[in-house]
């Protein structure tokens, strides 16, 4: 089981309310992809989910487990891309995997990385240092960072930002890739077109709740830009 739900999800930061009671279930093997405005809440809910932040109310189930009693294992479970790559720019895209391997506790890692390297497309500049990489790169090597420990929850905070087409391209094609292999995502976008195409099932945020929950077969690409600016007063 490695589906995540939460249940009445309230999160407030001083007066602000980040999150105003958010009920939404995710499925192992889902593709979920967010979208809200800014300040829809979105990050706050990631950043939950990684456990990285604690709701100030509400239910947390990762994988059937309460994070707040089960973190570690929990948290084996989870690969996180935020805004930030978390890469070392004077280290080589080998050294900085080599790196988070040693974190993640993993033996024998070689063949992982190599694999890894392989599927982002970045086998021969395994090399170089990372602050020689364009932007799409580390994105690209940044992903592999998150599944290095191979999760099987996977979560994504506007990881086209800032990628050219080609390398959006890629970042989708080895997404799908992660989809086809089982493994449960949760992404946001404010590409509203790319969310619909990459994801199988769209989840609008508006004021820290859901206002629309869809599978992505049932919602039309031609109006959904107008319902969600009805949804979002966007």
């Amino acid at each position: 089981m490695n589906g995540m739900e939460v249940y009445h999800l309230t999160k407030s930061f001083g007066p602000h309310i980040a999150l105003a009671g958010v009920t939404l279930s995710i499925g192992a093997g889902e593709f979920v992809t967010l979208v809200g405005p800014n300040g829809a809440g979105k990050t706050t809910l990631l950043r939950i989910l990684a456990t990285l932040i604690r709701p100030t109310s509400g239910t947390v189930r990762i994988a059937g487990l309460d994070p707040a009693r089960a973190g570690p294992e929990v948290r084996c479970r989870i690969g996180f891309l935020s805004h930030r790559t978390l890469l070392y720019d004077d280290l080589t895209a080998e050294q900085n995997l080599r790196f988070y391997a040693r974190l993640y506790g993993l033996s024998n890692a070689s063949a992982r990385i190599d694999e890894l390297l392989e599927r982002v497309g970045l086998a021969d500049r395994r090399h170089d240092l990372v602050r020689t990489f364009s932007r799409g790169m580390q994105q690209r090597l940044a992903v592999a960072r998150s599944v290095l420990h191979r999760p099987s929850i996977l979560l994504l905070d506007e990881p086209y930002t800032g990628l050219d087409p080609h390398a959006t391209e890629a970042l989708s094609a080895l997404l799908g890739e992660l989809a086809g292999e089982g493994c449960t995502i949760l992404l946001t976008t404010h590409d509203l077109e790319r969310g619909l195409a990459v994801g199988n099932r769209v989840v609008v945020l508006s004021r820290g709740r859901v206002a629309y929950d869809a599978l992505t077969a049932d919602t039309d690409p031609a109006t959904f830009p107008e319902l969600y600016r009805r949804l979002t007063g966007m």
